[in-house]
């Protein structure tokens, strides 16, 4: 047999995805290129490792067994690549965040810098609502996590990076009229309100709650791009955070409602357990958020100020 390390990988990914198009897209190859990996890896065995149903793999039993193998040794791999650059004197291992789904548009930029600095460094970093991030971050799970509001029940450090504005926002098809839409008119529109747990969720609901707009919910999507392309297509209205639809924006898919006590403003942070005992490389990219912040800000998000 002469399999290689990197079929073991396209194998491993595959098998804990059951998807050859998910797994191209993790490992950022094209599909024909993994299918082709995936069956010279087959080929080597007598015993499918997997069988394709219609459109979906499932992992046999001997594919099970031949993939908890190839996790360690790609484990095993990888720790002997981190020592070999700890012993040069470079950052190596792995680096845990998570952030809420929002913070897509944010992270990125103060995560690129760092990354692309130290070559040793591998990034997890899973994408989430506020609830799961929280979880994550209460059981010790990750180094850190982004999120617009700090949970009150834990000990956190912070770093804040960023404001975070919410705006009612509609599709072409509503008609501004150059005023702040009287609360009459607010509880005519139909909302589309994200899923239980988002804090865009909560934050819309306290704003509903604390104006007393009596409104109706016309759906609850699970993702803030489900929910563009909702309010894009005319399904309804929604308050969505500013970050999150700057180019709808700019090029006129969507547009701002004015609401009087609109927007609503909280501010993007980058929090940690305060008890964490922090690594080397979570050390060291809290120096390099606060030596770069600014830079980043002023590079990346200084379209803001046409909000203001």
């Amino acid at each position: 047999m002469k399999y290689t390390l990197h079929q073991l990988e396209i194998f491993h990914k595959v098998s804990e995805l059951q998807s050859v198009t998910k797994a191209s897209e993790e490992l950022f190859l094209t599909q024909p290129a993994v299918s082709i990996q995936l069956k010279n890896f087959q080929d080597q065995f007598q015993i499918p490792l997997f069988e394709v149903v219609g459109r979906k793999i499932y992992i046999t039993e001997f594919g099970e067994e031949i993939k908890l193998a190839a996790e360690k040794i790609l484990k095993e791999v990888n720790a002997i690549n981190y020592k070999a650059l700890s012993f040069q004197g470079e950052l190596a291992g792995k680096f845990k965040i998570a952030i809420v789904s929002t913070a897509k548009y944010v992270m990125p930029y103060f995560l690129t810098n760092f990354i692309n600095k130290h070559k040793g460094v591998d990034l997890l970093m899973d994408v989430t609502n506020k609830a799961d991030v929280v979880r994550s971050l209460e059981n010790n799970e990750i180094d850190f996590a982004m999120v617009s509001t700090i949970p009150k029940h834990l000990k956190i450090n912070r770093i804040q990076l960023m404001d975070n504005r919410l705006y009612l926002v509609g599709g072409k098809q509503y008609k501004p009229t150059g005023k702040n839409i009287s609360r009459k008119e607010f509880e005519k529109l139909p909302l589309i309100f994200r899923e239980q747990g988002s804090a865009t969720r909560n934050q819309m609901e306290y704003f509903l709650v604390s104006n007393k707009i009596s409104t109706y919910k016309k759906m609850e999507l699970k993702s803030n791009e489900a929910l563009k392309q909702a309010i894009i297509a005319g399904l309804g209205y929604s308050i969505m955070p500013l970050i999150g639809i700057k180019n709808e924006l700019k090029n006129g898919d969507l547009q701002i409602i004015p609401v009087k006590k609109l927007p609503m403003k909280t501010e993007w942070n980058l929090i940690w357990l305060s008890s964490k005992n922090l690594s080397s490389i979570a050390k060291s990219f809290i120096e390099n958020i606060n030596e770069n912040k600014d830079e980043i800000m002023k590079i990346h998000f200084n379209w803001f100020d046409d909000y203001l």
